[in-house]
């Protein structure tokens, strides 16, 4: 070998020696500076998932879709119904209670206290919003056999009355699974919970807001156990069991729930997922564990 291709061949060594260093050098630098100025947590969300498809919400938007299916539920309504209602409330307010609108417009479902849906203080609140859509929805005949543009239109009178066909495939996979008909497809990945922020006083008050007046009791570990057998036939127990966990989970960011369990699953709020249950929850009720 001559002694120019001699040099040439030490040159590049060299040349892909610091090529290689300065590489590692760069990793070595972003990887302390990941660690010393971490990027922002993973953003909160709860998901329902139909046919493959996940669909997200928000904590915030979650709850109020618990509110709305829950509703339904306790009386007695079809999930079609509750398909209706959330994607009414997507389209008017994008689930959340707000206190604006267009006009007078105000709250979950965008009603007007001018137009007789009540007061102000009362159409924004969620409960009352909620029960006074309902209200309506069922005095619309055939309503269940509608298309979700038609039904809802037939209630809320808008000036955009083909909004609502855009949220019908996210509805309908809320409406599934929290009215049980879809067992554990909606999960929630949520920071972890505040002790401080845990009442068994305040989740029995949300379940008697929401689902009525079901019984609610302390086990000896201090987790609650909700009785769902007030709803519904018992030849939907399953379907209602599935129905209120999920709800459980729809409402565990502002409630500091850490587990639900029912049957022989259980979520559990640092894994965002259902899983086997070791030891299973007998049928017609559902376990609630609250942060501390």
């Amino acid at each position: 070998m001559s002694a120019r291709r001699r040099r040439a061949r030490r040159a590049g060594v060299a040349v892909v020696v610091a090529a290689g260093v300065l590489v590692a050098g760069t990793v070595g630098v972003v990887t302390a500076l990941t660690r010393l100025n971490p990027g922002p947590p993973t953003a909160q969300q709860c998901v329902a998932e139909l046919d493959g498809t996940r669909w997200r919400l928000s904590p915030d938007q979650a709850q109020n879709a618990g509110l709305i299916a829950a509703t339904g539920v306790q009386r007695g309504l079809p999930a079609r119904a509750v398909t209706i209602a959330l994607a009414t409330a997507l389209q008017e307010s994008r689930l959340v209670n707000v206190d604006y609108g267009d006009r007078d417009s105000l709250g979950l479902f965008q009603q007007r206290p001018s137009q007789g849906w009540g007061t102000p203080e009362q159409v924004q609140d969620p409960v009352y919003a909620t029960g006074r859509f309902y209200d309506g929805l069922v005095t619309v005949e055939g309503y269940e056999d509608l298309p979700v543009t038609e039904a809802a239109q037939a209630v809320q009178r808008s000036g955009f009355p083909d909004a609502y066909a855009q949220h019908e495939t996210r509805s309908r996979a809320w409406a599934s699974a929290l009215t049980g008909w879809s067992p554990a497809t909606l999960t929630c990945r949520l920071d972890e919970a505040d002790p401080a922020a845990a009442s068994a006083d305040a989740a029995t008050a949300r379940v008697h807001r929401d689902l009525g007046a079901l019984p609610v009791v302390a086990d000896a570990a201090g987790a609650l156990l909700v009785d769902t057998s007030a709803l519904g036939a018992p030849a939907d127990r399953t379907r209602l069991d599935w129905a209120v966990a999920q709800w459980a989970v729809s409402v565990a960011q502002p409630l500091a729930v850490t587990s639900v369990a029912v049957a022989d699953r259980t979520w559990d709020r640092v894994e965002g997922a259902w899983t086997p249950s070791e030891t299973p929850v007998p049928a017609g009720t559902v376990r609630l564990t609250l942060a501390g």
